[in-house]
């Protein structure tokens, strides 16, 4: 008797699940809004280059520099609200030194931080979830190759739709600072170094090769580095429990490596930065126009839409796709600028005491703030103040310099961090180059002006300051 075999029938199943996509619209606005004035210029010269139907809009007449004309926003907040690429849709400090001595190249790359890594990454295995959340990662870089936010901060910007949680994020985390240059992706400078010395490169790092150098030196980077600061081989060495010899090769290998690996890819902004925004002061107040020379002016190519018109043979599919892509550049360079302006408007609402008296009146201010109050999320402001420059009475700064945490007074008011920190630096810059002021007595006198923080945040500033501790300030002023 023939055994009859079963057959299985196909069946069609559905399945719910969540992932991170984006469509190549909202993919092009999110890497616009994110490049640099300079980084646009180029991306727009490929795009041009690339795309017959995107040109230049040579009839364009720029305003007169002495009187711009201010610039409507041209798309309603509820379209741009629409725009906002959500965040289940998202792809993905100063030196040691005084002198931030290192064996890296001294000039930028032809590629950007972001690119560089955006190609290591896929060379990767990694799942699109997982791919997406580095993307997201790396877009949180600052200019030196630092996490600018801390894991929990960015797993509140996603929706819990997306059920992502802290351990994913850590693994994400985790594959960025495998990736080329050594320390990128690192939340501090200690364990930016610490991470150099994970896999160090034996032919640029030579004192590596000694195992018990190399272990004195990850101890050195991870509990110590305030040490090394000050120079003190003998209080090193006691910290460590080595001899004198390894403590000096340890000392000389952190030496070589890079506090701020991120910064080959950086253009340094005191000798490029084009503002994006003016700020003037006019007789309704401070107010804030793009910069005309930063805008580009582009158009589809009037002739090319014409002669191609609706035909729909598949023929001209390819040249239906680039008008599209056109259309879309436009689209995505207006709604760029437009959010730089409405980001810049705000922040000059916020900050009109800045402006009028100068860096000591500056207010508190954090990204949530403008985020709810333009309807946007604080990763669309993070990015769009981010290498965003403004020209103020006061020199051309980043937007982000507008943000600080609030400082409470004792008179009940708050000041803002970056305001505490111009204070910091007038102290230290007025003071007995023989007997420069501690963290301590720096606090005293802060209180004094009713300015009530704590050492540990003075030390803190002072590092974002990149101002050296008091012992090496001594030292230096001894030479």
């Amino acid at each position: 008797m023939q055994n009859i075999v079963p057959m299985t029938r196909p069946a069609l199943e559905l399945r719910t699940g969540q992932q991170l996509t984006l469509t190549p619209q909202l993919q092009q606005s999110i890497r616009l809004l994110q490049l640099s004035t300079l980084d646009l210029q180029t991306e727009i010269s490929q795009a041009l280059a690339d795309n017959p139907m995107l040109e230049r809009n040579e009839d364009h007449v720029e305003a007169e520099p002495d009187a711009p004309a201010e610039r409507e926003t041209t798309m309603d907040d509820e379209s741009l609200r629409d725009s906002e690429p959500r965040a289940e849709e998202m792809p993905g400090s100063g030196g040691v030194y005084p002198d931030d001595r290192t064996d890296g190249p001294d000039t930028a790359r032809s590629d950007t931080l972001r690119e560089h890594l955006l190609s290591q990454l896929g060379l990767t295995r990694a799942a699109r979830r997982d791919a997406a959340l580095v993307m997201l990662l790396i877009d949180e870089l600052d200019e030196n190759g630092y996490l600018d936010s801390s894991l929990d901060e960015i797993l509140t910007w996603l929706p819990p739709e997306a059920e992502a949680d802290l351990d994913e994020l850590q693994a994400a985390l985790a594959l960025l600072q495998s990736f080329d240059p050594s320390g990128i992706g690192a939340r501090d400078m200690a364990e930016c170094l610490v991470l150099q010395l994970r896999n160090p490169d034996l032919e640029r790092l030579r004192e590596a090769a000694d195992p018990t150098v190399l272990a004195c030196a990850r101890r050195l980077c991870a509990d110590h580095l305030s040490l090394l600061a000050v120079g003190n081989v003998a209080r090193l060495r006691d910290a460590l429990h080595c001899d004198e010899a390894t403590a000096r090769a340890a000392h000389a290998l952190i030496r070589r490596l890079d506090p701020r690996p991120g910064r080959a890819w950086t253009v340094p902004a005191a000798d490029y930065a084009i503002p994006d925004v003016i700020v003037r002061k006019t007789s309704r107040g401070w107010q804030v126009v793009l910069n005309s020379a930063a805008v580009p002016r582009l158009q589809v190519n009037t002739l090319y839409a014409q002669l191609l018109g609706n035909q729909r043979e598949a023929s001209h599919a390819g040249l239906h796709a680039q008008l599209q892509q056109a259309r879309w550049m436009i689209r995505n360079v207006e709604q760029r600028f437009d959010t730089i302006l409405r980001v810049s408007q705000a922040i000059v609402a916020h900050q009109t005491a800045f402006f009028s008296e100068g860096p000591a009146a500056m207010r508190p201010l954090i990204l949530k703030d403008i985020a709810n109050e333009l309807g946007l999320h604080e990763s669309t402001i993070s990015r769009a103040t981010t290498q965003k420059f403004m020209l103020t009475p006061f020199g051309t700064l980043e937007l982000k310099h507008f943000f600080g945490a609030g400082v409470a007074t004792e008179g009940g008011d708050a000041t803002s961090a970056t305001a505490v920190q111009a204070v910091i630096r007038q102290m230290v810059a007025d003071e007995d180059r023989i007997k420069p002021l501690s963290d301590s007595q720096i606090t005293q006198r802060l209180a004094d002006q009713g300015i009530v923080i704590a050492r540990r945040t003075v030390a803190k500033y002072r590092e974002v300051l990149r101002i050296a501790p008091a012992s090496v300030r001594k030292a230096h002023a001894a030479r």
